[in-house]
């Protein structure tokens, strides 16, 4: 069985993954569940304490989600494409299960307990001749877990799944990334969840402690854009694709 869970926090009113994909149940602190249960939605009632991070929130539910195979998505979430004929096919319900059932079934194959998808969209970004990467970051808008016993760095609740796809790169040397897949999300532009305390200066700070822990060759800062990037580019000195 595999459990779809999308952490929600102070945006009852602007989550759209379970419009999208009705299988997905919030993960709601007691305190606001009302507020989401009013708009009709399928919650899971966590208790408050495990709220207010989104990597205490993660951890919560992986120590007590009824199943070990665990699709992790954002709430925000208004699809999940793949790349054919140079068209991006969003992915209907069941396709999308489909998709994760065969995502899991290849990860069970290849022993691998961490897996998901491209994070971006443009069509640039997948190249055809290489369909799967197997020492990429696994996002958090999309993240999937095979029965992993490593768990988010609840110091870094602004790069917990950097740190998480590091934690599993270094213990198991894998991660599998399906790259003609992508999510489409709003991320940093909605309101509640991460962006309830994130600030320019929190993320510096995160990502300072994130090189801090791993290293300045494995993190490092991405000066090619104009003004301050908040993703850190990840080198890990691990052969392959």
């Amino acid at each position: 069985m595999i459990g779809y869970y999308a952490p929600s926090y102070k945006r009852a009113k602007g989550v759209t993954t379970q419009e999208n994909y009705p299988f997905v149940k919030y993960c709601v602190a007691e305190f606001e569940a009302d507020e989401y249960l009013k708009q009709g939605l399928d919650c899971w009632i966590v208790p408050d304490a495990a709220q207010g991070s989104v990597a205490r929130i993660r951890n919560y539910i992986l120590d007590n989600a009824d199943t070990d195979k665990i699709v992790m998505l954002d709430d925000d979430m208004t699809g999940v494409a793949r790349w054919e004929k140079q068209k991006a096919i969003r992915l209907d319900p069941g396709a999308m299960q489909e998709f994760c059932e065969m995502g899991f079934n290849m990860a069970q194959d290849l022993n691998i307990k961490y897996w998901g998808m491209n994070m971006l969209s443009d069509k640039g970004a997948y190249r055809e001749y290489t369909p799967y990467a197997f020492k990429s970051c696994i996002l958090g808008p999309f993240q999937a877990f095979n029965n992993l016993d490593l768990r988010y760095d609840e110091k870094l609740p602004l790069k917990e799944d950097y740190d998480l796809s590091l934690q599993v790169l270094n213990k198991y040397r894998k991660t599998l990334r399906f790259n003609a897949y992508h999510y489409i999300v709003k991320q940093h532009t909605n309101v509640g969840g991460c962006a309830d305390y994130r600030t320019i200066q929190y993320e510096k700070d995160q990502m300072a402690a994130l090189v801090r822990k791993w290293g300045s060759k494995i993190v490092k800062q991405d000066f090619s854009s104009k003004g301050y990037d908040i993703n850190p580019i990840i080198k890990v000195p691990i052969g392959g694709v």
